[in-house]
């Protein structure tokens, strides 16, 4: 497997890196676990320690704890993402948010009880509108920066360019042949096809709005050369003309009406009383009013003439899938271009190579389990297909309660369509489809949020959403997190000054290591290791990924 070159910035790193064939294991484990079964059931870490970004010496730099990911289950990243983790390709990283210049919070939505505010609904209109007509709109939506809208990097220009430190000759006497290892594997997993249907929009009731020159009714006629000037800005509405009203209004009063009508017709030969009018306006006023969700603009049906067919596809990231591997150029392709138009990259910085390293290597395990999706869990390439072609591709991963979104990239001549937005809330409601056969999946992890940089707080917008604690790891509404942020960049979230960090490392000696193809607890190694002390760093790594983890995965010693 395949060692990932992977940043924390908006772009991939194009430093070079040490790269061993096939994948690593735990041959000849203490525990009599063969190489394969091993690797399933641990994950495999390298980590690099704390790193400082920015000016060497500079004072308030972005400061973060990574480590190489040479493979790991579901569990384990799921676990670490609720502790702040996030990963990169193979890198997983986590900001040290009491040092760091820039504090990223991860951030989730409540998928299930999510709600379309108005500007996301302009979004999914506005798709529709396009698929189903053809219309285009002009206007760029600036509620939402063009860069992708689940970079969980901040904006600073932040690389990690380390490399692996485990040699070839280390790695190789544990390595599981990563073919073997697909064939292996549920080959069943095939690509989910969503069609988006798309209805014709109901065309809108001009609203009606007094003319400059009509009369108001029941005042007295004037003459014709007496206008009325409009109102200076700032003094407020015209007052002799009559308000205007949405069309949206309109249209429900008639509908009501109309219900009610057809309510006394039913009842005609007993006459209703003012007090059954009233309660049936009420419920119909009740069922007219109902939001619409995500589903109501996304699954409709196409007219026959419709101009335009999209399709979003699930395809996962594996080189022995044959759809991912037809469409491989093509979306490598829609990279670089994204990459050089979007982030000014050179064609050098957005090759083949660092797609893939960057986009396509994953640390993660694919698993099928019998209450998970039906596609599995494993990392996923999201593809929406215009009319034949890709047109842009969301990179997520689909875990034990989340699907957790790592990349968009989109072909710049559509931004006319937002797909940084409409990508996010297809993602919240492939989300809530995905709960349907797997219960515990019900958040949509968006990143991180970045309350100190303005250009990143539009991922508030998708509510409900919850912040992580830096210092507990609990989730707290983000409507309670907004003004501590706003008196400082960096908060503690949870209020209750006696509550601790209840995954915290309290046995360092049950942490698992990995040391000359042996899995042993660390208070083994430490007795044989030999030269300085290494717990230091140990118990870095430990503090950081929890008891837990630490016990399940297994930290590469040399």
């Amino acid at each position: 497997m395949a060692t990932a070159a992977a940043t924390a910035r908006t772009r991939p790193a194009t430093s070079r890196t040490v790269r061993p064939r096939g994948r690593a294991g735990c041959e000849g484990s203490r525990e009599r676990a063969g190489p394969r079964q091993c690797c399933r059931r641990r994950g495999l870490l390298e980590a690099t320690g704390l790193r400082l970004a920015g000016a060497a010496g500079a004072e308030g730099g972005l400061r973060a704890a990574g480590m190489w990911a040479h493979s790991m289950t579901v569990q384990d990243y799921q676990d670490l993402i609720d502790r702040g983790w996030r990963r990169s390709g193979k890198y997983v990283y986590k900001p040290i948010m009491n040092q760091t210049c820039c504090p990223q919070y991860t951030i989730r939505c409540q998928a299930l009880c999510f709600q379309t505010s108005k500007s996301h609904k302009k979004v999914l209109k506005k798709m529709l509108k396009f698929i189903s007509k053809g219309d285009i709109s002009k206007v760029v939506s600036e509620e939402e920066p063009m860069d992708s809208h689940i970079e969980d990097v901040v904006a600073c220009d932040f690389a990690y360019k380390s490399e692996s430190h485990v040699s070839q000759s280390e790695l190789t006497p544990l390595s599981v042949d990563h073919t073997e290892r697909v064939e292996n594997e549920d080959k069943d997993t095939g690509v989910t096809k969503e069609e988006v249907n798309v209805q014709k929009v109901e065309s809108g009731s001009p609203q009606i709005c007094a003319d400059k020159d009509t009369p108001v009714p029941g005042e007295p006629s004037r003459p014709a050369k007496i206008v009325h000037a409009p109102p200076k800005p700032g003094k407020g509405a015209d007052l002799s003309k009559p308000p205007c009203r949405k069309a949206k209004d309109i249209r429900k009063e008639r509908k009501l009406q109309k219900l009610l009508q057809n309510q006394m017709c039913t009842f005609e030969d007993s006459p209703l009383q003012a007090g059954d009018q009233i309660f049936l306006l009420q419920n119909s006023k009740s069922k007219t009013n109902q939001p619409k969700t995500i589903e109501d603009f996304i699954f409709v049906s196409l007219p026959d003439d419709a101009p335009h067919k999209l399709e979003v596809r699930l395809v996962p990231v594996s080189f022995e899938d044959s759809q991912f591997k037809s469409s491989f150029n093509q979306s490598a392709t829609l990279f670089a271009k994204y990459q050089m138009a979007i982030h000014k990259d050179t064609p050098s910085d957005c090759g083949e190579n660092e797609f893939t390293r960057f986009l396509c290597d994953s640390p993660l395990e694919a698993e099928n389990a019998p209450n998970g999706p039906e596609c599995g869990y494993g990392s996923f390439h999201q593809q929406y297909w215009l009319d034949g072609k890709i047109i842009a591709v969301g990179v997520i991963d689909i875990l034990p309660y989340c699907v957790s979104s790592v990349y968009l990239y989109y072909d710049p001549d559509y931004s006319f369509l937002s797909l940084g937005v409409y990508s996010a809330l297809r993602e919240i409601a492939f989300t809530r489809q995905l709960h349907e056969k797997a219960p515990d999946l019900c958040f949509y992890y968006m990143g991180f949020y970045i309350h100190s940089c303005p250009k990143m707080r539009y991922k508030g917008q998708y509510r409900p959403s919850d912040l992580l604690c830096p210092e507990t790891y609990v989730w707290t509404p983000i409507e309670q997190c907004l003004p501590l942020l706003e008196h400082s960049k960096y908060c503690r979230f949870n209020q209750d000054v006696k509550a601790v960090d209840e995954g915290r490392i309290k046995e360092l000696g049950r942490v698992r290591v990995l040391h000359k193809r042996t899995v042993m607890p660390y208070s083994v190694y430490k007795k044989r290791r030999k030269g300085p002390s290494d717990e230091a760093s140990v118990q870095q790594y430990a503090s950081l990924v929890g008891q837990t983890c630490s016990e399940r995965m297994l930290l590469f010693r040399s």
